[in-house]
Order: structure tokens, then sequence, then C-alpha cells
């Protein structure tokens, strides 16, 4: 994704809202954000994203948590993808102790797992159109294919029980969209909001960090797994299933987007945590 638009779009957004930089200009993935100060001082952040499906509803989580375990939003323009938030420091889980980072996420489960609004599209469908592909996948596949036939059934029996949908969940809570801040010691960024099931929610700190469980990646897995769900009193069943699912839906999108020469390496972690949480 270029990045170009965004970044010219945040520099003229800083006379429309009366914005002064204060910092130099951070890009990621899919952002631009920008270090301001606003016109009676406050310290915060302009944020302008690439136009695409998974930022669209950004400011409505961010409206509804109303900075309740999550950054604060302070004035948002939907239509062009730009927000103003609170200026949060640098700091995130990625150099905690892998299962405490996985406790204090845990603990942010429960505050930003409110009833979803309306606007925002339900997790089944995602669930359901990607589940459709990875049946069609050939038993040839580079992985179990046992594996597949599981996270296709567990997905079905998902897609098809109610509360899987109607909580907003932020979709890619992972160990660096999770601050430091001043007003709580951490907080989420970034949602990816869905109506959906709090129980989505565990994997990413799974598969994230992976070199750190070389060694002991069965037990590194679980302790992860189980210091989350304790920590957001997820029931253990549920949260097990939704990781095989994702995982094995990780497995499609990487043989759909590079159907030559696939990430060996990525598939095998996805294959790995999928086996590790029901061992």
């Amino acid at each position: 994704m270029r990045l170009d638009g965004p970044g010219a779009l945040a520099r003229g957004l800083l006379e429309e809202w009366a914005l002064a930089p204060d910092g130099a200009e951070l890009r990621g993935t899919g952002a631009v954000v920008l270090p301001v100060r606003t016109g009676d001082g406050e310290r915060a952040v302009l944020k302008v994203s690439v136009p695409h499906p998974e930022a669209e509803h950004e400011h409505l989580a961010l409206q509804h948590w109303h900075g309740r375990g999550a950054v604060r939003l302070l004035r948002a323009d939907p239509r062009r993808f730009a927000l103003l938030l609170e200026r949060l420091h640098p700091e995130d889980l990625g150099d905690r102790w892998d299962v405490e980072a996985c406790e204090i996420v845990g603990s942010l489960y429960a505050r930003l797992h409110v009833p979803a609004p309306p606007q925002l599209r339900p997790l089944t469908s995602y669930v359901g159109e990607s589940t459709d592909r990875l049946a069609q996948l050939p038993r040839d596949a580079p992985v179990p294919h046992r594996l597949v036939e599981q996270a296709v059934s567990l997905a079905r029996d998902l897609v098809a029980d109610p509360a899987s949908t109607g909580t907003m969940i932020h979709g890619d809570l992972h160990y660096a969209n999770v601050l430091a801040a001043d007003r709580e010691p951490w907080l989420a960024i970034d949602p990816k909001p869905m109506s959906g099931d709090p129980h989505y929610e565990v994997a990413p700190l799974l598969w994230n960090r992976w070199d750190e469980l070389a060694g002991d990646v069965r037990g590194g897995v679980r302790r992860r797994f189980h210091a989350a769900i304790d920590a957001a009193g997820l029931d253990e069943d549920r949260a097990r299933d939704w990781v095989v699912v994702r995982m094995l839906h990780n497995v499609l999108w990487e043989l759909e987007d590079h159907p030559g020469a696939p990430d060996r390496a990525w598939l095998t972690t996805c294959v790995a945590v999928a086996k590790a949480v029901q061992e």
C-alpha cells in the first residue's frame, strides 16, 4: 500500500484542524502517524490510514470504548480515514515476559468486549467465506489434511453459533498493539473491529514473538494460551477451537497469496500452534 496520499493528507490536516507538528512522522504498514499538539497544547497524534476495509470502523470502536482500555479518540474524519488520538508512549509489550504480556492483554479483553454497534460486519461472514475456500484445499496441500478437516468442521459450527457475533472485538490484539500510557498502564491501539466472539482474540498472542519459543514450542504456546484465557475468564475449549480455525485460515491465505512459493516457515508455525493448543 502506498502511503504518499495519507502522508500528504496528514500534513494538510495540520492547518485544517489547528495542529502543530511535534515530532517525526512515523510510517507503518498501512498508516502515517504524526505527533502533534492541539490548539490548547495537548499532546496528540494524527493518524491517517490507507483506505481499506479493516480500518473503516476503527473510529467506531474507539468511540464506543471512550478510552476504557484503549487509546482515546479526540477527533475523526472517517471519510478520509483520519483520526486524532491521545498520545501514548512508544513502549509496547514486546519487551515484557511473554506470559506477563499475555496476562495484560487478557485483562484488557473484558474492558474492550462490549456490545457491538450495528455497523460492524459480523465475524461469521469473514470466517464463513474463508472456510468455504479452506474446504477446497487439495489433499496434497503442504499442511496436514486432518487439521484442514478439523478446522473446517469447527469453523462451520462456530459460524452457526449465535454466540459468535454480538460482541465488539478488537480483531488484532497482539503485543505491539498495546502501548504504555500516562492515563492507564496499558492501552490498546489499532483495532480491526468486528461483531464477533471474544474467544477469537487469543491467537495473535501465540504466533507473534515466535522466535522466543525456540526449544519449547508446545510448552510456550500453552503457557501463553492459558495466561490469556485465565486473565480474561474465557472458556478454554471455545478459545482453543478459534485458535485452530484462525491458524488454518492463516495457512489458507498464505497458500492463496503465494501459490508457487509459500513461506514454509510460516506454514510450520501455523500448524505448530494449532497442534500445541490441543496436545
